[in-house]
């Protein structure tokens, strides 16, 4: 008759224990989910009060009035070293400038931005791909090795005229490019 009480006190024993390690290991997880938790709030609001360094951020109500993106120097520009830089604002519904024209062969730097949502920057055919911000400016170097059309669609849902943002990338080849606008201050797809 003894044996029944030890069996029963053995068997509490081990569920006693087995409660105490369930308990622990719940504490361990509690505590890790706690901490991930803590990371992404601390995370989150850090990076929303200081950007990373090399993010460069721009005024965006300010966009059309002054500085780099102001009508007129939008498009397509030749720097002394032969590089081309693409300048754009991506806005509801529409990229400006809607059709930029750049030299094959030639490094192309893609600098764009925007006044008001967020929206996607992609050139088909190539590695450019990019989401576009407003207050920052988004950088995309490539290089086009051949004279041709890419789209340039709009990849960011941006609300209900979306699906009619797009602009184009014209390339053309070098000697080409410099006959129709060697002189000119800024390329354009205007007219061809």
């Amino acid at each position: 008759m003894r044996e029944a009480p030890l069996a029963e006190s053995a068997e509490l024993a081990a569920a006693q224990a087995i409660d105490r390690s369930e308990r622990r290991w719940s504490w361990v997880v509690a505590c890790v989910i706690g901490v991930v938790f803590a990371v992404m709030a601390y995370s989150g609001l850090h990076w929303t009060a200081m950007s990373p360094s090399g993010v460069e951020t721009i005024d965006a109500s300010r966009l059309h009035l002054s500085g780099e993106f102001i009508e007129s120097n939008l498009g397509t520009a030749i720097q002394p070293d032969r590089t081309a830089i693409v300048r754009l604002i991506a806005q509801q519904y529409s990229f400006v400038p809607a059709c930029v024209v750049v030299p094959a062969g030639t490094p192309v730097r893609f600098r764009v931005t925007s006044p008001d949502v967020v929206h996607g920057f992609l050139v088909t055919g190539t590695n450019v791909n990019t989401m576009v911000i407003p207050g920052y400016v988004a950088e995309v170097r490539t290089r086009f090795d051949a004279p041709g059309d890419h789209l340039m669609p709009c990849h960011e849902y941006c609300s209900v005229g979306h699906e009619g943002m797009w602009a184009r990338v014209k390339v053309l080849d070098r000697l080409e490019f410099d006959r129709l606008h060697g002189a000119q201050q800024r390329a354009s797809c205007a007219g061809q």
